[in-house]
C-alpha cells in the first residue's frame, strides 16, 4: 500500500491585512496550483475577501482586497 506524498505537509500560511476592518489575519494558502483566486471570509469583521494566490519565480504571492473591487 502506497503512502499519499501529501499526508503530513502542511499548507502555507501567509498574514494579509483586512481590505475592510485592517485587522491582520492569517490565510492558509494551497500553494500546489500556478494561480487561484477565491473568495474567503475575514476572521475577525466576516466580510467576504477576494483572494489571488499565484507562484511567480518559485514564490509563493498573495493579493487580497475587497470582494468587489
Amino acid at each position: 500500500m502506497g503512502v499519499d506524498s501529501q499526508v503530513g505537509q502542511m499548507m502555507p500560511s501567509v498574514v494579509v491585512q483586512c481590505p475592510y476592518c485592517g485587522e491582520t489575519i492569517e490565510l492558509l494558502v494551497e500553494d500546489s496550483e500556478d494561480v487561484q483566486e477565491y473568495v474567503e471570509d475575514c476572521q475577525v469583521c466576516c466580510r467576504p475577501i477576494a483572494v489571488r494566490a499565484a507562484l511567480e519565480d518559485g514564490e509563493l504571492q498573495v493579493r487580497v482586497c475587497a470582494e468587489n473591487d
